[in-house]
């Protein structure tokens, strides 16, 4: 197959297609102008062909819809044939991201080679700890090797580094033959610093809007339709040339769009229709920090249509109970009665008053809301690494607490994620690095992130100065690699077990796998030293006191899985090993796990 290219440049008075690579002759070739302000090239290009667009006698610039860029994003863009591909997932049926136990991974640090294809060999892992569908870190193509992913300036092309479109498609069809869903993390509110050539081209962006990068994309000014058209167009191009089963949006509260109709919900509705079209279920689930239900109701009902959201609420709930830790936005955290309103109602901020923002924050969940629509963790990306040492809680905690985190969230009525090596207690930290070529830039990202940590509390928390790891410095990225040697060790393997054990019971047990949140409720100690969590007839007990301990009105019931040693009193109390938990239910035909 071969691709005429085709750009958007509305206010160019002319375009030339530039063919050729880096290291050989290009040749210029005069484009025609189309309506709408799109411009055609009038030779055809094969799979593998390289290209690039001159705008108005420009340097040539790559493809704003370019799937490979095999030279970097500076260079020029390669043409990809997404059909020379022979799927062989003809009969998988996909999956609702709804209810799924969902694995968030970055392919750069999953395994030592940081790619795709290295990926897959681990992918047997997360069948056997029962994971459904496999959430992958943004790998739209960015500057250098190393990187989150979030400074992406290529959004329709695969980082070469990782493997490229066609290792994507391998990666998607390897998952979906064992059973696995794939989901893709796409950021569509910005664009990174280096790479950048979309104002070349046409008015992507905005001044009338403000975002945390700069300039808001332009999703509502003049001749905004096409720069709609490019995020809704990337959406489903993702899921239908990929056979990908989901996208998460990242920070969708920076899309800021004044338009009648959001493009969440035009989005929204173009999704649904590819699913209608392939037969399988299409999930989008958004980051959103507005605690707005709004997000995740039907565009029919005025919504703007996401599948599912995260909640961050219930990680905060969770983390600063579990750690006492009540800097920066911990501060509204850390009670047991506001873990029970997260584990009850997904969002802590709801209307009231948030120390953190300085204002009231967010609305109610309506009861009737299905629990399933919020994604909820103890651990992601962006609360680890975001942390001024990159230290996961296992770096705090001890292996009761830990347990109790995947309790928390394992038995919610919430849609649940996990991060990857969280399973076995990592203790490998997970910290923010770049690989950006320019000085300045460099020393701008190494004086934000000292400065970002500047007045966060992290001193008092460390006990003294912090010193914040370097971005650009190899070592970071080394160290943030997993240890695949840690779940082989018995400390490791016996919390791997308790994370597979507690998924199995999600699954076999109706009641925990409800996303009810009517049929939810909490009992707690005064001073959350004990803490039960009720899910139908089936119930999560904890004590996280350093001593064994009697929880009232714990005790009835089979043990189906406990962490440490367990008494049932005839009275109805349970008794508790120091940092234990146990979950208790209806089913006294079925052997209790232990941990």
């Amino acid at each position: 197959m071969t691709t005429r290219p085709r750009v958007w440049a509305p206010t160019a008075e002319s375009v030339e297609l530039v063919t050729g690579g880096p290291d050989g002759p290009t040749d210029r070739h005069a484009m025609t102008q189309d309506p709408g302000g799109w411009w055609v090239a009038a030779l055809s290009l094969p799979h593998g062909a390289d290209y690039a667009f001159a705008v108005d006698g420009s340097d040539p610039r790559p493809d704003p819809r370019s799937a490979w860029q095999p030279h970097g994003v500076h260079g020029p863009s390669r043409v990809f044939d997404p059909e020379r591909y022979d799927w062989a997932d003809g009969a998988w049926a996909g999956c609702d991201a709804r209810g799924a136990v969902i694995y968030e991974l970055h392919v750069g640090t999953f395994t030592p080679e940081g790619t795709l294809d290295a990926a897959v060999a681990r992918l047997d892992h997360l069948v056997d700890l029962g994971i459904d569908m496999v959430e992958l870190m943004p790998v739209a193509a960015f500057p250098g090797v190393h990187g989150w992913g979030y400074d992406g300036v290529a959004i329709y092309a695969v980082h070469e580094p990782y493997g490229g479109p066609a290792a994507l498609q391998r990666f998607v069809d390897a998952a979906h033959a064992r059973g696995l869903a794939v989901c893709l993390d796409v950021v569509h509110n910005h664009l990174g610093p280096s790479g950048n050539y979309l104002g070349v081209y046409g008015p992507y962006f905005t001044d009338r809007h403000e975002t945390p990068w700069g300039w808001a994309v332009n999703l509502d000014g003049p001749d905004a339709a096409e720069v709609r058209a490019y995020l809704v167009d990337n959406a489903t191009r993702w899921l239908r040339e990929f056979h990908l089963d989901a996208l998460r949006l990242d920070a969708v509260h920076a899309l800021v769009d004044d338009s009648p109709r959001h493009v969440l919900a035009e989005m929204a509705d173009a999704v649904a229709g590819l699913a209608a079209d392939v037969g399988c279920p299409l999930s989008l689930i958004a980051e959103s920090d507005l605690n707005d239900v709004a997000m995740v109701t039907p565009t029919a009902q005025g919504g703007q249509g996401m599948t599912a959201q995260w909640a961050d609420d219930v990680h905060h709930a969770v983390h600063a109970f579990l750690t006492g830790e009540r800097h920066g936005y911990y501060v509204d955290f850390g009670s047991p009665e506001v873990l029970a309103k997260a584990l009850t109602s997904a969002f802590v901020h709801d209307g009231g008053y948030s120390t953190f923002r300085g204002r009231d924050w967010g609305r109610p969940v309506p009861p009737e809301t299905d629990g399933h629509r919020f994604v909820v963790f103890g651990q992601d990306h962006d609360q680890v690494g975001n942390r001024a040492l990159g230290d996961r809680p296992s770096a705090r905690l001890d292996d009761g607490a830990l347990a109790a985190s995947a309790a928390l969230v394992l038995t919610s009525p919430f849609t649940p994620m996990l991060f990857m090596g969280e399973e076995w207690g990592a203790r490998t930290p997970w910290q923010y690095f770049t690989d950006h070529a320019e000085p300045e830039l460099v020393e701008g990202i190494r004086r934000g992130r000292r400065e970002e940590f500047g007045g966060h509390g992290w001193a008092e928390l460390y006990g003294g100065d912090v010193d914040v790891p370097d971005p650009q410095a190899p070592s970071t990225v080394t160290v943030s690699r997993l240890d695949w040697s840690e779940p082989e060790q018995e400390a490791h393997r016996r919390l791997l077990d308790w994370y597979r054990d507690l998924i199995a019971l999600r699954k076999a047990q109706p009641d925990l796998a409800s996303g009810d949140l009517a049929a939810v409720g909490v009992d707690h100690a005064p001073d959350g030293s004990w803490l039960v969590v009720r899910r139908g007839a089936v119930r999560t007990v904890f004590n996280l006191a350093e001593t064994p301990a009697e929880v009232p009105g714990g005790g009835a019931g089979a043990v189906l899985l406990r962490w440490g040693p367990v008494e049932q009193g005839q009275d109805g109390t349970l008794r508790l090993g120091a940092r234990g938990v146990a979950v208790l239910g209806p089913d006294p035909g079925r052997p209790a796990g232990t941990s």
